[in-house]
């Protein structure tokens, strides 16, 4: 049974020494790959309909029937085929492991979180549970939207086939690519999570990544142009629309985490460089204590000897000290 390290650690601020964050990171992957392997194992027997489920658009799109080169609306047609006897196979155990990863979603996204939280405030590490429940259903809306715009992307691409040619896609590259896009759409739909968390630990303020939008925009737009296969512009502004508007929802969400923490600390605004306020009034004087006028004796002087006459010093030892 894999115990946390944090549930050892004592100290509210989460603070752990060295081996102990790796033994926590640690604990962590493994959960995530234990998550990731059950729901790989429970896909394998559902393996008939992923794979109707994922090849349904492009066969439906472009898919030849009959043998025949052109389809019926007198597009480029293609025919799904594999080529070598281990093919079947490997592809089968491709499909699980994906059908693993992308199910798996909320476990390994709550593992990841969980790993970094105990750096917040102990108000805050509750959103761990909020960041699991809201990542999950934004990596799965991404990796929906690549599956969605994927038979569009393979009519453009078979557009540039001569003509009287036989189109023939190997089942292998063609699950490569889905792969891809559906973990690289997936991923970008987390881009407002990355800012969330990044503004909470107080990396970043809500009005300096307010500041970003053009360069972000344009940086939106370029990522989208460069993961859609297509590079068709319809097929980008499906990716880069949704991108944008999920980062202004993120620099919404930071700046009223901002004004919220403001109100608990009125110098978070102030730079490294300027100095707060100075409340200058004076403090009221406590009342003034009597002082007792009698000298404790010391050691000698309880004889009452002195050194000699008009000495200050008895026995050896000064009165005054």
């Amino acid at each position: 049974m894999l115990k946390s390290a944090r549930k050892q650690e004592k100290d509210d601020e989460g603070r752990m020494p060295l081996l102990d964050h790796l033994r926590e990171l640690r604990n962590r992957l493994l959960k995530a790959v234990l998550a990731i392997v059950v729901v790989t194992i429970v896909a394998a027997f559902f393996q008939k309909d992923i794979y109707d489920f994922l090849l349904r658009p492009l066969l439906e799109s472009v898919g030849c029937k009959d043998g025949v080169v052109v389809a019926v609306n007198g597009k480029p047609c293609a025919l799904l085929k594999t080529n070598t006897l281990l093919a079947p196979f490997t592809n089968a155990l491709k499909v699980a492991l994906m059908s693993g990863v992308l199910l798996a979603t909320p476990v390994w996204l709550y593992q990841l979180w969980a790993f970094v939280a105990p750096g917040l405030h102990q108000g805050e590490k509750r959103y761990a549970y909020a960041f699991a429940v809201v990542g999950a259903p934004l990596f799965l809306s991404g990796g929906y939207l690549a599956y969605a715009i994927l038979p569009q992307t393979a009519e453009i691409m078979l557009g540039f086939s001569p003509e009287n040619v036989q189109n023939q896609i190997e089942l292998d590259s063609y699950l490569d690519l889905l792969v891809r896009m559906v973990i690289v759409f997936g991923i970008a739909f987390e881009l407002p999570l990355l800012l969330i968390a990044l503004n909470m630990t107080g990396v970043v303020t809500g009005k300096r990544m307010l500041g970003w939008w053009r360069g972000m925009i344009v940086g939106l737009t370029a990522f989208a142009a460069i993961a859609t296969p297509g590079g068709e512009p319809v097929s980008m502004l499906l990716l880069a629309g949704p991108l944008a508007v999920l980062y202004f929802i993120a620099v919404g969400f930071s700046l009223l985490n901002d004004k919220r923490r403001n109100r608990n600390n009125p110098d978070a605004e102030l730079s490294d460089d300027e100095a707060s306020d100075l409340d200058l009034t004076p403090e009221p004087i406590a009342s003034i204590e009597n002082v007792s006028g009698s000298r404790p004796a010391l050691p000698g002087q309880a004889s009452g000897e002195a050194d000699g006459p008009g000495s200050h010093r008895l026995n050896g030892y000064d009165d005054i000290t």
